[in-house]
């Protein structure tokens, strides 16, 4: 039994941030109904063509739910609507700003209908403010967060290369789900939960925002390397591979230098004596460390670093990342279904042993759409009509 099976979930989503949060209570065992627009679906459908002829994005976020089409616009489809939210226990929606309550989605105009449903709004910037009806996409968010001020090269700021704003408020939304299901369980009620992907990536922003408290420098943009630790960060070796390495104290610089660099001397020298020092003089320590990295290999690199007890990794691709070694030896790998025929898929991370994570098909647009409609008692000459009104 997996901990979610029972629990239905009705969602209109497009995109990632919600259908990444609902796509995580489907691996938990939650029957997830996706309401999309008949003939186009899911935007995200479209973004691309490279899993197979699937959209990337679509396929990573949308696993293991049933696809009903639907013009939530018309009468007809707003009865079924309200039908499949009678026997729900979650609704998640990340429409335009507004949308929702103007289709009588909003949780103050399903409360009392609904008083055991728990209602997620997913939006950039929340649901009052002055920035309530700005549109708001990952990129902007990212901007207007000031994570781009603190990402990239000293010379130009530079975007996450995953849609980070998305999955922050994903994840926010996916954990409040939970809590407002255990919280149900103890009163009886569902609530209203209000994500913002604004404040979800603010929150993710701590750390710079508490270093340049009261009118600090906030953390410079450092590349690939850490702002303020230092050497912490990606080092060429020798065979033009790139080795990530990072110190975090005293005792660490001391054995990197003794037998990493077998320059023990450095250790003391008063450009380096402190992460202060190191971090105020980078340029001449990334020469010295280039210098003996320049007669190994990265393996050696590498091997050096594990036997110090200095912590490192490989600066891998996308393409590495298929055949990670780490990945393979713990089995984390398994195949879905979809329209495309069998996919790849990673397994949740952080599935316990006593139960084990759904993996179903990626679906098709309005796949379920005539099971969902027959298991609300939909006969087939009912739904022939239906479609041909364009409600389904």
């Amino acid at each position: 039994m997996r901990p979610l099976d029972g629990i239905t979930v009705v969602t209109l989503e497009h995109a990632i941030a919600a259908p990444f949060c609902t796509r995580q209570l489907a691996d938990l065992g939650a029957r997830v109904i996706k309401v999309e627009r008949p003939g186009v679906g899911d935007f995200a459908r479209a973004y691309d063509d490279r899993a197979r002829g699937l959209a990337s994005h679509f396929v990573w976020t949308n696993r293991s739910k049933e696809s009903l089409t639907l013009d939530v616009k018309q009468a007809e489809a707003q009865t079924i609507l309200m039908q499949l939210l009678a026997d729900a226990d979650v609704l998640v929606q990340n429409l335009a700003p507004g949308a929702a309550a103007r289709l009588g989605l909003s949780y103050e105009a399903l409360r009392e209908r609904f008083p055991r449903l728990v209602v997620c709004d997913i939006s950039g910037y929340g649901a009052d403010g002055p920035y309530r009806d700005k549109k708001a996409y990952d990129l902007l968010i990212q901007s207007e967060s000031g994570f781009l001020s603190i990402t990239g090269s000293p010379d130009e700021p530079a975007k996450a290369g995953s849609s980070i704003a998305d999955i922050a408020a994903g994840m926010y939304a996916y954990s409040n789900i939970l809590a407002a299901l255990i919280q149900r369980g103890k009163t009886g009620n569902g609530c209203n939960i209000d994500v913002s992907m604004l404040e979800s990536m603010v929150e993710w922003m701590g750390y710079p925002l508490y270093y340049a408290m009261d009118g600090a420098a906030p953390p410079p943009r450092a590349g690939a390397a850490h702002a303020t630790i230092y050497p912490y960060g990606p080092f060429a070796a020798g065979d033009g591979k790139t080795v990530m390495l990072g110190l975090q104290n005293e005792r660490e610089w001391d054995a990197f230098c003794a037998k990493v660099l077998e320059q023990p001397a450095l250790a003391v020298d008063v450009r380096f004596a402190s992460n202060a020092a190191r971090n105020q003089n980078r340029t001449a320590l990334r020469d010295l460390i280039l210098e003996v990295f320049a007669r190994l290999t990265a393996e050696q690199v590498i091997a050096r670093l594990d036997a110090t007890g200095i912590a490192n990794a490989h600066m891998n691709t996308v393409h590495d990342l298929w055949h990670h070694a780490q990945l393979a030896a713990r089995g984390r790998w398994t195949e879905v279904g979809s329209p495309a025929g069998p996919l790849p898929a990673l397994l949740p991370p952080g599935v316990p042993d006593t139960w084990t994570a759904r993996m179903d098909p990626v679906p098709a647009l309005g796949e379920h759409t005539e099971a969902i409609l027959a298991g609300l008692g939909y006969d087939a000459q009912t739904v022939v009509a239906l479609r041909a009104r364009n409600v389904i």
